[in-house]
């Protein structure tokens, strides 16, 4: 029997977590494996009671839609309901059981390591499981106003709240308001998907864009943020952050991130 772990999600086929570990585990010649595994709504519960059986799988990195609704199936003992309220990574803990966690809000900040935000204005567009993440870090990190621009107003306003941050709630095609970073946490742009249709002219020549969809990694946000010039981080960073502290918890050793290089030249290929 091999060692195993896996990235569930529905839709999961433009999932490159597999092409992330699997370049990992070559490096480091560790002889186990990592896959794709769609997952719908319906069998969330199944999928865990299955794989806690499993003594040979390590874990697996939750994606949409299930980051919010793995918390119903999985032991939560840091406190995550309570905390950012979305799970992204569920491991085998020593004793073996399964245990919830989160690596979104550190693979999102690392890009942003040398920024000082304390008392940036922030933008987010979207409301999910990975906005949680992001509005968690951003409370942590001293965002003084975050303009949080999600369909449903109630939630965005419940989301605010909960993490302490002072900001207000706005429609999606709402004009865009001067601020210091502008974090795209929704679907929009991703392939399949429509694009994000907002005007960067509001932003100062200072700002930084954020998008976390990878798939494509050139995305029109993006395009349209480089032709102003001004910085931008691509999905990829926060996907490769995120995933390298899940491989650590799934197979007990540091992702090799000296090869950063190269594994980017892998995922764009």
């Amino acid at each position: 029997m091999t060692r195993y772990a896996e990235v569930i999600g529905d839709p999961i086929d433009h999932s490159k977590s597999p092409l992330i570990h699997g370049f990992w585990l070559k490096e480091l010649g560790i002889d186990a494996r990592y896959e794709r595994h769609r997952v719908e709504a319906s069998g969330l519960g199944g999928y865990f009671a299955d794989r806690a059986a499993d003594p040979e799988w390590r874990g697996c990195n939750v994606t949409l839609p299930h980051k919010e609704a793995a918390l119903d199936h999985v032991p939560d003992p840091g406190g995550l309901r309570q905390s950012i309220g979305a799970v992204n990574t569920v491991f085998r803990g020593d004793d073996g059981a399964l245990v919830a966690t989160n690596t979104d809000a550190a693979g999102f900040y690392a890009p942003l390591g040398a920024t000082d935000l304390v008392g940036a204005h922030v933008a987010l567009v979207g409301s999910g499981g990975a906005a949680r993440a992001i509005l968690f870090a951003l409370s942590r990190i001293g965002a003084a106003h975050v303009t949080l621009m999600a369909r449903n107003p109630l939630k965005g306003a419940g989301l605010l709240a909960a993490f302490g941050l002072k900001g207000d709630i706005v429609p999606l095609d709402s004009p865009l308001p001067p601020v210091d970073l502008l974090v795209n946490a929704s679907v929009l742009g991703m392939a399949g998907q429509p694009a994000l249709a907002i005007d960067l002219d509001p932003l100062p020549d200072h700002a930084i864009v954020y998008d976390i969809v990878y798939a494509p990694l050139e995305t029109p946000l993006l395009a349209a943020a480089r032709a102003r010039e001004l910085a931008t981080i691509d999905g990829l960073e926060m996907l490769i952050g995120q995933a390298a502290l899940a491989f650590e918890l799934f197979f007990g050793v540091e992702a090799p991130r000296g090869k950063d290089a190269e594994l980017r030249a892998l995922l764009t290929a």
